[in-house]
């Protein structure tokens, strides 16, 4: 599904009719680079983390690619780490040392790092087991419903799919 649907909305591809507007601008004629690195956060399904850093670097390694200005990177690391309910402990861990459901939630945390308008997560609940899962949906309908962002998700679950705002089958 990501190859499709989510490459274009991520603008990884590029419509072959239509257009795929963001605030009344085609996505198309926007850089491509800004936009997938400031407008858009992308959670993968296989999370794609850095295994040799720490929770806290893989999210100050995506504020650094994103050019996001922040005085102290760490600060702000450690803040959208807690936001996903993930303490010092856990930041300081390399990820491979973190469980699923802790990965999944250093991968919501780097999406998050850049403060992007939309984002879209391609099976974020699908390697988890029901209570994690249920924690990871509360984070996102929190950053939808308080936080003001377009949260897609793509799903299998039904339980995940009867938590969200809108579905569309496809």
């Amino acid at each position: 599904m990501f190859f499709s649907l989510l490459s274009l909305i991520c603008g990884l591809a590029t419509p072959t009719s239509g257009s795929i507007l963001l605030n009344g601008k085609d996505i198309s004629s926007l850089n491509r680079y800004d936009y997938r690195s400031h407008d858009i956060g992308v959670i993968f399904q296989s999370f794609n983390l850095l295994p040799k850093l720490t929770a806290r670097e893989n999210v100050i390694l995506s504020m650094d690619i994103a050019g996001y200005p922040c005085e102290d990177k760490k600060a702000h690391a450690d803040e959208v780490l807690k936001k996903v309910a993930l303490g010092q402990k856990e930041a300081d861990r390399r990820i491979l040392k973190l469980s699923g459901g802790q990965q999944q939630r250093v991968a919501i945390a780097r999406a998050l790092s850049y403060s992007p308008q939309i984002l879209v997560a391609d099976e974020p609940t699908g390697n988890l087991d029901p209570d994690t899962q249920n924690e990871i949906m509360k984070i996102f309908l929190n950053l939808a419903h308080e936080d003001g962002r377009c949260v897609i998700l793509v799903t299998h679950s039904k339980e995940v799919a009867a938590a969200a705002d809108e579905v569309y089958r496809l």
